[in-house]
């Protein structure tokens, strides 16, 4: 399955976003719509059978009570996004505006009418469209803020995120796809963290730049320049190296640099978000070291009792689960 939707994403991604420019408008639009299937309907089938079969496969060996949880709520999300959202505000693009600042611009782009965004969506969308998509967007935000003040990271990125959380949850017994999963080693984690303090400085950037051009403060480049850079950026560092983890990494690979994810880290200290690790005892078995997507010592925190704060850490609850003596439970302050 996990085969099926990557090719069917470089497929029809590469037609949409490569062809379709240069195409007739029939056949651009038969492309377009082949794209909205496959990013709302196929997306969200995909999603449904894939949560059941994950926790089919878990079940045999371990607890499966925070992996529920989390599959549950990207099917929910899934089905509000990409389903009942798009049928009640008549838009089948409003995934794009369900990712906050400062993983993309998209929604201030909107704000200025002469931006290629713009100009494309208000023939499909109308104004109003547009004004909805922005409140949609808007709401979304306010939803990911408070839920994450709440619930820490683990409310993104492990029930929310339809971009690369929700392939690291359905997905996760697979993953990667080629060869078997490897210890993250030191060096790699250390090259990891560089990239996300880069990726992360590029989003501020482009957010910044479009909040001064909005408010007519002079800037170098042009939005045209600005926004293809952009795009670039989301096509091969994010939407392909996503994939590449998918196949010869980890489902989480690019969470360890993802704009968004470091942006709630910051949100989720204030909800003090943590693995405990005192509830009964370490017997010292590692396996919450072996299911940790994100690399993150739980077991040297567990031989202590020590909480672990780790700021990699996306609240997926994997180690929870696996841990034979449930000494391992995730909290924040609301969840004492």
């Amino acid at each position: 399955m996990l085969w099926t939707y990557i090719i069917l994403c470089l497929v029809i991604a590469g037609l949409n976003f490569g062809y379709v420019p240069k195409a007739d408008p029939k056949t651009a639009a038969l492309i377009n719509s082949f794209w909205h299937l496959y990013e709302n309907e196929i997306k969200t089938i995909f999603i449904i059978f894939g949560s059941f079969l994950t926790l089919r496969i878990i079940q045999k060996s371990q607890r499966t009570t925070l992996r529920k949880e989390n599959l549950i709520g990207l099917t929910v999300s899934a089905l509000a996004v990409h389903i009942v959202g798009p049928w009640l505000l008549q838009n089948k693009e409003l995934y794009f505006f369900t990712m906050p600042l400062p993983w993309t611009t998209t929604p201030l782009q909107l704000l200025y009418p002469s931006s290629s965004i713009y100009l494309s969506r208000v023939p499909v969308w109308g104004v109003r469209g547009v004004t909805v998509a922005l409140f949609f967007y808007l709401f979304v935000c306010f939803v990911v803020l408070v839920g994450t003040l709440l619930f820490g990271r683990r409310w993104q990125c492990s029930t929310l995120c339809l971009f690369n959380g929700f392939v690291s949850e359905v997905f996760a017994p697979v993953t990667p796809l080629l060869g078997k999963r490897k210890p993250v080693k030191p060096m790699t984690q250390k090259i990891f963290s560089c990239v996300k303090w880069l990726f992360f400085g590029m989003a501020l950037f482009f957010t910044l730049w479009w909040i001064l051009f909005l408010a007519k403060v002079p800037t170098f480049g042009t939005p045209m320049v600005m926004s293809k850079i952009e795009v670039f950026k989301y096509l091969g560092a994010e939407l392909l190296m996503a994939m590449f983890f998918w196949v010869a990494f980890t489902g989480r690979g690019y969470c360890y640099y993802c704009p968004l994810g470091t942006t709630l880290t910051f949100i989720s200290k204030l909800s003090k978000q943590r693995i405990t690790t005192n509830l009964t005892h370490c017997t010292s078995c590692n396996r919450c070291n072996i299911a940790c997507p994100m690399a993150i010592d739980i077991k040297s925190k567990a031989l202590t009792g020590q909480p672990a704060t780790d700021l990699r850490c996306v609240g997926c609850g994997h180690c929870v689960d696996a841990c034979p003596t449930k000494t391992l439970s995730y909290i924040t302050t609301f969840l004492l």
